[in-house]
């Protein structure tokens, strides 16, 4: 089993602006709502104001008049994380989409890892060096990259689908993860705790394969995990509001 989704995150300066602005719609605050956030975990004011001036530097934020706002390159990340809480799927057949690297064998190192990426972010899995699939279930453009990289093809397995998923995705690892961070979840009984396990949920929902339901193991904690985590945000929602005007308040 995978452990890296529940090694838990400290809460730092950092990691509770992003976060926070992660889950907000749109991702943009004032200064006053990101300090205050950051004094409910018990960071003092002067942190989150370093941290905000070093996330402008780092290129994660924008500054706008009197707040912040996320990145071209995190609103990416956002609308990833919005996916993996609400997929967007079709129903399925039996077909497999295949990408198949037809792209010139010395491609820089870059647009490797570029391509990688994009497979990732599609939740296709690597068969074989230059060679990924996934079920067909899933409805989402392609990026730029992986349609000039790849050649595509539509398919099917000629032996057990749910035996190959099994071989290309450790669903029962995943799972396993899944039920541990649902039971941490139950246990936190603080914010700060709350919100660090929450993030660790956000996290592990973005390596969900979101595989047609046939071919999932029994039990299957997705839609679960899921669940728990719209209604951390809802709770996290509420709590915004206090500290913003009513042309402010954040939407679901």
């Amino acid at each position: 089993m995978n452990d890296a989704p529940l090694a838990l995150r400290p809460l730092t300066a950092r990691s509770v602006v992003l976060s926070t602005l992660l889950g907000h719609h749109p991702p943009r605050l004032p200064v006053r709502v990101l300090v205050r956030v950051g004094e409910l975990f018990g960071i003092a004011e002067g942190t989150v104001r370093v941290a905000l001036s070093r996330m402008v530097a780092a290129g994660d934020l924008r500054q706008q008049t009197g707040g912040y706002a996320l990145s071209a390159r995190l609103l990416a990340r956002q609308a990833r994380q919005d996916e993996s809480r609400a997929p967007r799927t079709r129903p399925w057949h039996g077909a497999w989409e295949i990408a198949v690297v037809t792209a010139d064998g010395s491609r820089p190192p870059a647009e490797r890892t570029a391509l990688r990426q994009a497979m990732a972010g599609l939740r296709l899995a690597e068969l074989r060096e230059g060679s990924w699939l996934r079920p067909a279930n899933l409805d989402r453009p392609r990026p730029a990259v992986a349609t000039a990289q790849c050649t595509w093809f539509t398919g099917a397995p000629d032996g057990d689908p749910a035996a190959l998923a099994r071989s290309l995705w450790d669903l029962d690892g995943w799972a396993a993860d899944a039920r541990e961070l649902l039971a941490a979840l139950d246990r936190a009984d603080t914010p700060a705790d709350r919100f660090t396990v929450a993030a660790a949920v956000l996290r592990h929902l973005l390596t969900d394969p979101l595989l047609p339901e046939r071919l999932l193991p029994d039990g299957w904690p997705g839609a679960v995990l899921r669940s728990r985590y719209d209604a951390f945000e809802a709770e996290f929602r509420d709590l915004l509001r206090h500290f913003l005007a009513p042309g402010e308040a954040p939407r679901a």
